[in-house]
């Protein structure tokens, strides 16, 4: 899937997160920024051993709040780290989820990154269901691309086949806002966009 919200394109890819030629690339990690399982892990294992030296630096990070390093041996010239929440079932966890999402896109432009790629933050091991982090995720990304300027890519990469065709599918924040229900189309045509849907796309 893609959409285009102003001059920012908004992908939905399935793929590897670690192997994403774009500035940054965004890392669901652990409070302490240890290298871990899962996306973690695997962002670590890529960008080598610098990285994890690089984060023990950083202090640990909060949960809902992000934290940058270089990206080393990625493709990624950044890694952009978030602790997402692990799922209880509350607002809370909506909250700190799209914080996650946002805190990461300020950090982004903070560094003058043109383009950022997220995992399905929180999906895994923290149990978010995928279904609700998909609307959550993609009405906090589109929400900040109404809002703010500077980003020309912004990709949500899927590892399998389930997320992909959930994330596609998902109607972006069906569920009530400031008191307002909206819905996926709803947003696209308020702003303008224009959307296609993609089956796969080949990593640049």
């Amino acid at each position: 899937m893609q959409i285009k919200i102003g001059d920012t394109t908004f992908e939905i890819v399935k793929g590897d997160i670690t192997k994403q030629e774009v500035d940054a690339i965004v890392n669901a990690a652990n409070p302490r920024l240890t290298p871990g399982g899962g996306v973690s892990g695997a962002i670590h294992r890529a960008a080598g051993k610098e990285l994890w030296e690089e984060c023990k630096k950083l202090g640990g990070c909060k949960t809902g709040e992000a934290k940058i390093t270089r990206g080393y041996k990625l493709k990624a010239k950044y890694v952009i780290h978030t602790v997402g929440p692990v799922y209880k079932g509350s607002i809370e966890d909506e909250k700190l989820l799209a914080s996650c999402y946002k805190n990461s896109l300020k950090l982004a432009l903070e560094h003058n990154i043109k383009s950022i790629a997220f995992p399905a933050i929180s999906t895994g091991v923290y149990g978010y269901p995928m279904e609700e982090a998909a609307k959550v995720a993609i009405k906090t990304i589109i929400d900040f691309l109404k809002e703010n300027e500077g980003l020309e890519l912004v990709r949500l990469v899927l590892y399998n086949d389930k997320a992909y065709e959930i994330h596609k599918k998902s109607d972006g924040g069906n569920y009530k806002r400031d008191g307002i229900m909206e819905d996926f189309d709803s947003l696209i045509m308020k702003n303008g966009c224009t959307m296609c849907y993609m089956e796969e796309i080949t990593e640049k």
